[in-house]
């Protein structure tokens, strides 16, 4: 009872690592539910202090924190005890399953064990039976003694597990637990003090348990803080509740309610638009300056000269071509060699497992995709429209190495996959990510490529989205992954070998810019480099756009693939989706430069309003389609009170052309207002539109039935971006004048505005082209920004501003950011400058230096 009054009170006074990991269910439950997780920020803003424990999430808006030791159960027995009582030598080793949640089929196997150990289930049903090495434990069994009696533990990360984990010296072996904010604190808190070992959920599943035991038991937990953080927590608040005053009263509860929400209610994952943020909110990732990404430096164009030299690694085909964030990813890589004896608790554990994944005596291919802004075009790709799309300054690196199976180096579990495979040596895919430390996502992926394959081919790709979706944790793998199998089915590759992949992202996730096409691209550029694949960038990119079509599930365009493959630096890449078909390269005149802006609220394309947009345009097509086909036999000159246009030659031919139209951007504005505007209906369930129409015709999405879809607003946007697009082209090779900066910045309003009629528009990114409009219309101020909108899927992410190539905009633009910042909390990261795509860059292919080889620079 102490404990339970104890954890109320300290979830009062911001106990909480963070209380709200049920973010993701609430989005689910729709709106009205949402105001639950306002109030329940509005009452963290009536704390007065902060009672913080080890482990804790970063909580900078309480400024008056008491920190406290482990608040650990204390035992009730001795190790020898327990094991007296249950009949367990101290020979034996002994690990204790402490896991909710587990699939309801889920049967365990006496294989799962090492020889001689002996496993204690916890919260196993009363009808549940167990192999008899497994030993099921009572409901009310007290698992501190029965963990303390332990070898190690195996269970999910929580602050309870983990907390007692450390206190008892007991090694954990845990599994990643979906949407769990506090996960990667108390994952690092474990690590710092050798007490964890991570166990992939296949593994866990599939009973390969004796990698992680074993390596479990070689730990040497080092914790020596206080356990006693109950007892203390109890004194201070008897304190306060005594008239002990423990705070400063420095900030109002406003401040403070920042907090609340920080992490533990992240808007970055909304689905469709966002909430109304107040205006206090403060984005956690900012804040901290938590990295996210590469571990590559980003070089400011304007630092000092930088060292091109690359002295450990021959580079046998291929050019860095000066690009400082390539150089630093191969030193990167020089250092990953180091790290293999290397015991420091500093070194991420991702760089841990990069250090172990490449033979360095053989080659290596290296590849480098840019992300992209969206100048202008955005969701009308996929409508068929003209895009002018800029590769940006940032970008992604690949490492690629491929092996025999026999000279294949593994992880130790990988290897023990192997091992008891009665297949033997088979061709397996190791992935490193960088940049999970403070995500949901794991920094390791693994398979066995025959997992591909099935009867002889390749699998399909709904079993394949199937295949990556059961770990949301290594959902992010399908990214990569995916391309081996799109080269398989697409163009009959087969994989022999096995292959490693070192996956290096400086472009960041969520902001709108196209950070999974950079991955996809530079991915398959690897493969392909490294299996002697001669494949264009057009198709490159193709490949790519089917990899996010068709294996994860993101129903977007092609624009962003084929401008990370295809762009190059300072020019627009200008491209007729319909499929692909690349106009050229459009100069991006000297005295007009772009930059980009982030809102800091998440974009996803996978989101469900980006998809209903998608559905609402092409249910729109269909309809045009319908009434232009019914239009065609009537020979009346008015319908319905719409001119049918048969006193013009020419009608009927458009009748015709429009009765079959392929892509929606096809159809002129004009044709669409003086004919179909009308007829459109704003919005039509998707019953009723099955019901008519049978099918909206895009192999991409799906139509719910019981969802209402905006068709009138989400068919007019592609129609005119076309024609904004195509204004803008041409306003680009220009004269040079202030009419042709301040036509150029209209038409990015005009799309902006589009946007949010579609209802992809976001508060946080109409906040910011509000700034740019008030920075260009101030008297005040020599304004010399003239435009700005909205990028990619909406719904939050990026906002593109035009303005002149001067050292006073680049003033502006921060004084933007500055202003953006002082009104959400959130200083908005500054994309600027460019630079070219993969197919530009080509590929490097590397191989150690040996001792007597040359400086290469």
């Amino acid at each position: 009872m102490l404990y339970q009054l104890l954890a109320v009170l300290l979830l009062m006074l911001g106990f909480a690592l963070f209380v709200l990991p049920t973010s993701e269910y609430i989005m689910d439950a729709g709106h009205h539910h949402r105001s639950i997780v306002w109030q329940i920020a509005e009452d963290y803003s009536h704390c007065q202090f902060l009672i913080r424990l080890p482990g804790y999430c970063p909580m900078p808006a309480f400024r008056d924190v008491v920190d406290a030791p482990l608040v650990v159960r204390r035992l009730h027995k001795t190790r020898q005890e327990v094991r007296s009582e249950l009949g367990i030598g101290d020979d034996v080793k002994l690990v204790i399953l402490n896991f909710g949640g587990q699939p309801a089929d889920w049967k365990l196997k006496d294989e799962y064990l090492p020889s001689g150990w002996l496993c204690l289930v916890c919260g196993a049903s009363d009808t549940e039976e167990v192999p008899p090495n497994f030993i099921k434990l009572a409901k009310d069994a007290y698992t501190p003694d029965l963990i303390a009696a332990s070898d190690c533990m195996l269970g999910k990360i929580g602050y309870g597990t983990v907390s007692e984990a450390l206190a008892y010296k007991v090694p954990f072996v845990f599994v990643r637990r979906d949407y769990f904010n506090e996960e990667p604190f108390l994952r690092s808190m474990l690590e710092y003090y050798q007490s964890g070992v991570e166990m992939i959920r296949r593994d866990l599943l599939t009973g390969q348990w004796k990698p992680y035991l074993e390596r479990a038991i070689s730990l040497k937990p080092c914790y020596v803080g206080g356990v006693n953080g109950g007892e203390i927590t109890a004194h201070i608040l008897q304190e306060t509740a005594a008239g002990k005053n423990c705070t400063s009263d420095k900030f109002s509860g406003a401040r403070r309610l920042q907090d609340a929400i920080i992490l533990g209610y992240q808007l970055q994952r909304v689905r469709g638009r966002d909430l109304l943020i107040p205006e206090w909110y403060a984005n956690a990732e900012n804040e901290f300056a938590l990295s996210i990404g590469s571990p590559t430096c980003q070089v400011d164009e304007r630092s000092s000269p930088i060292d091109y030299s690359i002295e450990d690694f021959e580079v046998l085909h291929g050019d860095v071509q000066g690009f400082p964030d390539s150089v630093n990813f191969l030193k990167s890589l020089v250092e990953l060699d180091s790290l293999n004896d290397n015991g420091s608790t500093e070194v991420r554990r991702e760089q841990k497992a990069a250090a172990g994944l490449f033979n360095w005596q053989e080659d290596i291919f290296v590849t480098r995709a840019p992300g992209r802004l969206d100048v202008m075009g955005g969701i009308a790709d996929y409508s068929g429209s003209l895009v002018l799309q800029m590769p940006i300054r940032e970008a992604c690196h690949v490492a690629l190495q491929k092996n025999h199976p026999s000279k294949h180096r593994l992880w130790k579990h990988v290897q023990a996959r192997q091992d008891s495979s009665v297949q033997g040596q088979t061709p397996v895919l190791q992935i490193v990510s960088y940049g999970s430390e403070f995500s949901n996502r794991a920094p390791t992926f693994d398979m066995n490529l025959s997992d591909f394959m099935d009867g002889g081919k390749p699998i399909s790709y709904e079993n394949a989205r199937k295949y990556f979706s059961k770990d949301p944790a290594q959902k992010w793998a399908a990214y990569v992954a995916g391309t081996i199998l799109v080269l398989m089915r697409e163009l009959g590759v087969r994989f022999e070998d096995s292959i490693s992949m070192l996956v290096s992202s400086a472009v960041p996730e969520g902001k709108g810019v196209s950070s999974s096409a950079s991955v996809e691209v530079a991915s398959l550029s690897a493969i392909a480099a490294a299996h002697g694949l001669s494949i264009s960038s057009r198709d490159i990119a193709l490949l790519c756009q089917k990899v996010e079509n068709c294996i994860v599930g993101a129903p977007c365009g092609v624009m962003d693939q084929m401008t990370s493959a295809c762009g190059e630096a300072n020019k627009l890449l200008a491209m007729v989706c319909q499929p692909a078909e690349v106009l050229g390269l459009v100069e991006i005149p000297s005295h007009i430069r772009f930059w980009g802006l982030d809102s800091g609220i998440r974009h996803s394309v996978g989101g469900a309003d980006y998809g209903s947009v998608r559905i609402g345009a092409f249910m729109g097509r269909e309809i045009i389609k319908s009434t232009a086909s019914s239009m065609l036999p009537v020979s009346s000159s008015v319908i319905n009170g719409v001119s049918n246009y048969d006193s013009e030659d020419n009608s009927v031919e458009l009748l015709q052309t429009e009765s079959s139209l392929d892509y929606l951007c096809n159809l002129p504005p004009h044709r669409y207002e003086a004919i179909y505007a009308k007829l459109l209906p704003e919005s039509i369930t998707g019953e009723a539109f099955v019901e008519k129409f049978v099918n909206h015709n895009d192999p991409v999405t799906v139509i719910d039935e019981k969802r209402s879809y905006a068709v009138r607003a989400s068919a007019r946007h592609p129609i005119y971006e076309n024609f904004r697009v195509k204004a803008f082209k041409a306003l680009l090779t220009s004269a040079t004048s202030d009419e042709q900066l301040t036509s150029l910045g209209e038409l990015l309003y005009q799309c902006h505005y589009s946007y949010s009629e579609c209802g992809l528009g976001a508060d946080g990114t109409d906040r910011l082209v509000e700034l740019v409009q008030k920075a260009q219309h101030s008297k005040s101020e020599d304004g010399t920004l003239y435009g700005a909108k909205i990028t990619g899927g909406g719904c939050g992410g990026t906002v593109c501003a035009i303005g002149k190539n001067s050292l006073r905009t680049t003033q502006q633009i921060i004084e933007i950011q500055q202003r953006y910042k002082d009104a959400t909390g959130y200083s908005p990261f500054i994309f600027e400058g460019s630079s070219p795509g993969a197919g530009k860059f080509g590929h490097l292919r590397i191989r150690r230096r040996s001792s007597g080889s040359p400086k290469i620079k």
